[in-house]
């Protein structure tokens, strides 16, 4: 009977490890990832932001800069009017903002971001507590000392 139980027991366990390495790591390593390409999103708009009122702050209406073609190739460019700016608002569209319409796009986008943000933040919480309370029935069916 004690082997039976024990087999059980084996069995119980394995089924947990498999959970925690085949659902919820992954889901994890995913939300963490999704998170950080937020994050990244967040720093693009940041910056900007930022360079729009070093725009406006300056009085700059022309300017030059290098633009990357791809692959690290880089060409100069003229820019005659920096009163209109484009701005990527995802799936690939592209619109034409004045400075303070494109100002007023980023603070809605970046009040977004965070919302997303703090979203994906609980998601991984709740991701690692589930882990924890798996790894910790683990240990109760093991009769395991607490670490």
């Amino acid at each position: 009977m004690a082997a039976a139980e024990a087999r059980l027991r084996q069995e119980k366990v394995k089924k947990f490890e498999d959970f925690v390495d085949r659902r919820l790591k992954p889901d994890l390593v995913n939300a963490i990832a999704q998170r950080d390409n937020l994050f990244q999103q967040q720093k693009t708009f940041l910056d900007l932001k930022k360079n729009i009122e070093n725009l406006e702050k300056n009085g700059v209406t022309s300017m030059r800069s290098m633009v990357n073609l791809g692959s690290e190739v880089y060409m100069q460019a003229e820019v005659p009017d920096t009163r209109h700016i484009f701005v990527d608002i995802g799936l690939g569209f592209h619109v034409e903002f004045t400075w303070q319409e494109a100002l007023q796009f980023i603070s809605v986008r970046e009040a977004r971001l965070a919302r997303q943000i703090d979203e994906y933040t609980h998601l991984i919480a709740s991701i690692k507590a589930q882990i924890k309370m798996v790894c910790e029935g683990i240990r109760e069916l093991l009769q395991l000392p607490a670490e």
